[in-house]
């Protein structure tokens, strides 16, 4: 099978519109590695494309119609922000190009392949990344394609020599179902995305046909501590294969005796059908990675992977970038940054730090990502927020979104409680808000950069100005 495989790939060539975004660069790792000739464009620099130019993948800043003369692609990939009438894409179905989603391409490796998608709202990436690094520390050589580059693996993405595939598949425009998984993980199912999902149900209704494109005798495994999963089981009569983990002994695998160490990291014991199955010990924080980790043992004991094995990876697994990620010190001020983007994943987020740093004030720095989640969660994003002491709200991160009138970061300011107000500030720009936070900030602080726009690039200037400000310890940059 392997020499067959990805036949309809190699030695094409590959232009790929929005390169630089976690996924897309992730695709075009894959495509270079299984032989194809990759090129792309994008809007702005980020920090996947000095990785892709060392591959020797050529990169054109902008999106242009003549790059389809200047590539000749067979194959014409483009992201999701891009709409589907710009000119690159028009004047390339004009010449007869082949032109998918991302997701068309990357199922045609999954679908080859015994794959493992991990799909959900919140998690996804946390969890796909601890099923990689169980499966590559285990020997397995999986092939992968992760949505945030893994620590300790240091990519997004790679081609493995063996049959597995990791992913993470992407809910939020429906792609996934475009996936026939031999083992599909859902960690949770929330209303989020609501330019796309009108309703509730229609989020349900798109988890339901992913589970159904499965392949024969497929796995599901399933986080039974979640609503919206307790209600897709509810309304679709899922019952074959299902493979359900959560707290406690009622389920496949669950998690007791829970610890959060101070500082970061927690144990618990693991059960499988009820049975105590020993410690597990994880160096990331929070009791949403417990419920992963046991996504990924589940997931791992599927595939054939020792459970000591899969132990001795979740010890060492240090997240994906950008989840509640150390980015550095000043003194004894600690600054994070994490990708939470969602009230329930700030919350999370927050209730992690306070519980591995319960001494510590929170300052929070906030950055609403799409004016259509802001619009939806607004008052959600008020009360998430409420966990921290200091909380700067900067203005919303657009995305591929067109504003909407109306909708600005101050409905989240307008939201909070009266007796709450005085510990929320509004900030206009970076500039001004790294001065304020700066000027906040003092020893045994905890800030917290928190968004999925390009508030993640703020650590390091906070930690700069803070040591010019005379801080007696210099910035850690870049510490994890």
């Amino acid at each position: 099978m392997e020499q067959n495989r990805d036949m309809g790939l190699k030695k094409k060539n590959i232009h790929l519109m929005g390169i630089g975004g976690a996924g897309m660069s992730g695709l075009a790792i894959l495509l270079k590695q299984i032989g194809a000739n990759v090129s792309g464009c994008d809007l702005f620099e980020t920090s996947y494309m000095r990785g892709l130019r060392d591959l020797n993948i050529k990169i054109e800043m902008a999106h242009d119609a003549k790059h389809v003369d200047d590539f000749a692609p067979n194959i014409l990939v483009y992201s999701s922000a891009i709409p589907v009438d710009h000119p690159e894409i028009l004047k390339a179905w004009q010449q007869g190009v082949t032109v998918s989603r991302r997701a068309e391409v990357l199922s045609m490796i999954f679908n080859e392949r015994r794959g493992i998608g991990v799909a959900g709202t919140h998690g996804k990436t946390t969890t796909s990344s601890m099923i990689s690094l169980i499966t590559e520390m285990a020997g397995f050589d999986p092939t992968i394609a992760i949505g945030g580059e893994i620590a300790d693996i240091g990519t997004n993405a790679k081609l493995g020599k063996s049959d597995f595939m990791v992913a993470e598949l992407d809910e939020s425009d429906r792609s996934f179902v475009y996936f026939h998984p031999e083992i599909s993980v859902i960690t949770n199912i929330d209303w989020d995305h609501r330019d796309h999902y009108i309703t509730f149900k229609s989020v349900t209704d798109a988890f339901a046909e992913f589970l159904s494109n499965r392949k024969e005798n497929g796995k599901v495994i399933l986080c039974m501590e979640d609503k919206g999963i307790g209600e897709l089981r509810s309304d679709y009569d899922l019952k074959d294969g299902v493979i359900t983990y959560g707290w406690g002994t009622g389920w496949d695998w669950g998690a007791t005796e829970v610890e959060h160490s101070v500082g970061g990291g927690v144990s618990y014991t693991l059960n499988y059908h009820g049975e105590p199955m020993g410690r597990v010990k994880l160096s990331v924080s929070g009791e949403h990675n417990v419920l992963n980790s046991l996504a990924a043992c589940a997931a791992a004991h599927e595939i054939g992977v020792k459970l000591d094995d899969a132990k001795k990876a979740l010890a060492v697994f240090s997240g994906a970038k950008r989840r509640l990620q150390r980015t550095g010190k000043v003194g004894d001020i600690l600054v994070y940054d994490d990708y939470g983007h969602h009230p329930s994943e700030i919350f999370a987020t927050l209730s992690t730090v306070r519980k591995i740093f319960p001494l510590r004030r929170v300052v929070a720095i906030f950055q609403p990502h799409r004016f259509s989640r802001t619009a939806a969660l607004y008052k959600e994003f008020a009360e998430a927020l409420s966990l921290a002491d200091k909380v700067f709200i900067l203005p919303v991160y657009g995305s591929d979104e067109q504003p909407i009138e109306g909708v600005t970061s101050q409905l989240i300011f307008d939201a909070v409680t009266e007796a709450n107000k005085s510990h929320y500030e509004m900030s206009g720009n970076f500039d001004d808000l790294v001065r304020s936070v700066c000027a906040e900030a003092r020893n045994g602080d905890i800030v917290l950069t928190v968004g999925a726009g390009s508030v993640g690039s703020l650590g390091r200037r906070i930690c700069d100005t803070l040591q010019d400000l005379g801080a007696k310890i210099g910035c850690e940059k870049g510490a994890n």
